[in-house]
């Protein structure tokens, strides 16, 4: 993984990461964030996997059913947001739409995408510090606006 800064603006800074083959997507980009100290951003991403792992999350059992996707795919579409989990690191959440070799789509929440041949992501900063808390009724940890740590 590579990253560089093209922004230092007070008002948002802007970080581009590329991922290389073999990465796991999901983790690396949990990293970078953490590394980086990043407490609010969004984030979009263009690219590859050799496979993936998408979820859809099931109210009823409070979990994800994992979509295994066991081929090459484009990353269509990803988009999502970093904010400071209940554990003080990065929590990230992040929607995708992969593309498959008959033009079909799947998509979902990103759980896991091994990189091929690459993954670049743009993070934008937001001069500000989100926290993401657990919903135990819901099952799944949401942006609290009016949390300040």
């Amino acid at each position: 993984m590579k990253s560089k800064l093209v922004s230092d603006a007070p008002s948002a800074q802007v970080h581009v990461v590329v991922l290389d083959s073999g990465e796991e997507a999901f983790g690396a980009l949990t990293k970078f964030a953490n590394d980086a100290k990043v407490t609010a951003a969004s984030l979009t991403a263009i690219g590859a996997f050799e496979r993936a792992t998408v979820g859809w999350f099931d109210f009823t059992s409070k979990s994800y059913r994992k979509i295994e996707i066991n081929e090459q795919c484009e990353v269509l579409c990803a988009i999502g947001d970093i904010a400071t989990g209940d554990d003080g690191k990065a929590s990230l959440h992040i929607h995708i739409v992969l593309g498959l070799s008959d033009g079909s789509t799947r998509g979902g929440h990103l759980l896991a995408g091994i990189v091929r041949p690459t993954l670049e992501a743009v993070v934008t900063e937001a001069p500000a510090r989100l926290r993401r808390r657990k919903r135990p009724e819901l099952g799944i940890a949401l942006i609290d606006p009016v949390a300040t740590a």
